[in-house]
This record gives C-alpha cells, sequence and structure tokens, in this order.
C-alpha cells in the first residue's frame, strides 16, 4: 500500500515538472530570440504569455492547476525583485544627494497616476470597481491585488492592468522617452519604474545600471507611497465622482 501511495505521489509531480520545464523552455526561446535580433518588441515575458495561454487552451488546462504546478517560478520572483536592489545599491551616494527632490517628484506622479486614472475611468464608464482597478495599475502586483481588495476592486482587472503597463513601459517606454526628449538615464529610470514596476525596470537595467538603480528606487518608494495613501486617495475620489 505503501509503495503504491508512493507510486502515485511519483505520478502527480511528473506535470508539475513538465510544465515547469515547459514555461523555462518557452520563456528561455524567446529570450534567445531577442538577443539575437536586438528588437525590443520581442520582450519574452509577452511572447511567452501569448504562446502559454493557447497550449493551456489546447490541453484543456485550467489556470489553476498551472499556476499552481509553477508555484515555485512564482516565488523566484521575489528574489528577482531584491536582486534589482544592487544597482540601486551602486548609486547610493548619488541618491543621497537628491532624496528631497526625488521624494518630491515621485509623489506627485503617485497622485497624479491615481487621479487621472481613477478620473478618465469614472468619465468614461462610471464603474467605481474598474475605476480603483486601474487607478492601481503601476505597482507591484502583490501589492496592487490588496490594495485592490481593501478597496473593493476587482483584482483580476488589477492583475491584467499591471501586467500591461509593465509590458508597455518595457516595450514602449525608452523608446517613447527618447522621442519626446527624456534621454537622462536618471529621468528615464525614475519613469520607467513609476509607471512600469519591476518588469519595465528589469527591462531598463539592461540599458545600464544607472537606469537600473533609479527605476528600482522608483518602484519601490512608487509601492510605499502608493499604499500609505491611495486608500484615502480613492475613497475621496469615489465620494468626489458618486
Amino acid at each position: 500500500m505503501a509503495i503504491l501511495v508512493n507510486n502515485l505521489d511519483a505520478l502527480s509531480i511528473i506535470p508539475t515538472i513538465a510544465l515547469i520545464l515547459t514555461t523555462i523552455g518557452i520563456y528561455q526561446f524567446f529570450a534567445y530570440l531577442q538577443n539575437k535580433t536586438q528588437l525590443i518588441w520581442l520582450n519574452p515575458m509577452l511572447l511567452s504569455i501569448t504562446a502559454i495561454i493557447p497550449l493551456l487552451l489546447s490541453f484543456e488546462l485550467p489556470f489553476k492547476q498551472y499556476f499552481q504546478s509553477t508555484q515555485l517560478l512564482n516565488n523566484l520572483l521575489e528574489p528577482a525583485v531584491v536582486a534589482l536592489g544592487f544597482p540601486l545599491y551602486q548609486h547610493l551616494n548619488s541618491i543621497k544627494h537628491q532624496w528631497k527632490v526625488l521624494g518630491l517628484l515621485l509623489v506627485l506622479a503617485v497622485i497624479l497616476v491615481i487621479v487621472i486614472s481613477f478620473a478618465l475611468t469614472m468619465l468614461f464608464i462610471s464603474i467605481p470597481e474598474i475605476a480603483v482597478s486601474l487607478a492601481l495599475k503601476s505597482i507591484t502586483t502583490p501589492i496592487g491585488i490588496a490594495l485592490t481588495q481593501q478597496l473593493n476592486g476587482d483584482t483580476s482587472i488589477t492583475a491584467i492592468a499591471i501586467i500591461l503597463a509593465g509590458l508597455f513601459g518595457a516595450l514602449l517606454g525608452p523608446s517613447w522617452l527618447s522621442f519626446i526628449n527624456v534621454k537622462s538615464a536618471k529621468a528615464q529610470g525614475l519613469a520607467i519604474g513609476a509607471a512600469s514596476h519591476a518588469l519595465g525596470t528589469a527591462t531598463i537595467s539592461k540599458i545600464s545600471y544607472e537606469h537600473g538603480a533609479y527605476g528600482s528606487l522608483s518602484l519601490i518608494i512608487c509601492a510605499v507611497i502608493t499604499a500609505l495613501i491611495s486608500p484615502f486617495l480613492i475613497n475621496n475620489l469615489t465620494i468626489l465622482f458618486l
């Protein structure tokens, strides 16, 4: 009986290993493709999503099962985000001399993002739950989801919005900022970190350590500020628009 149970446990691990290896293989293939072509729009994250979704649908595999099986990869996100702090450490002396200006800019950025997103959503579709969800699109997923639940938003919309914000920032952010003549590494890092959180910061970190340092600083401070002020700000915006 014990042998049978052990065999069943071993068999249950096989699909998990297969899904993890498949996910890693797909991502590494697209990462190799981007490195070869140097085309920024060939983002491995975006292309992996577009490849994995049809794969799950064709095998009729529920997302919940896929998520549970690949939880190990999801857990690696935390040390990956911590690793973004290394370039921040390298530029710590420079940041110390500008912390007041940087702090003020990032507070204003958070307020503008929340207010504009919430106001535009209410003006166009007038659904508070969606307005809350979209107002919290520019921070890391765990904080965004937690705040959305607290403020009675729709967590699924927040999750999608966060992914899209990260992808658009990663794909178009540096090019767009250069196009509008924002060419400073510090400014680009702060902008991408504030708007496109970890995914955008990871992308611009490939440009230079200075980009990565200010992107990391921005995403950390914006996440903290958003967590502190968004409940007060969104509750008052909800009262204003209702």
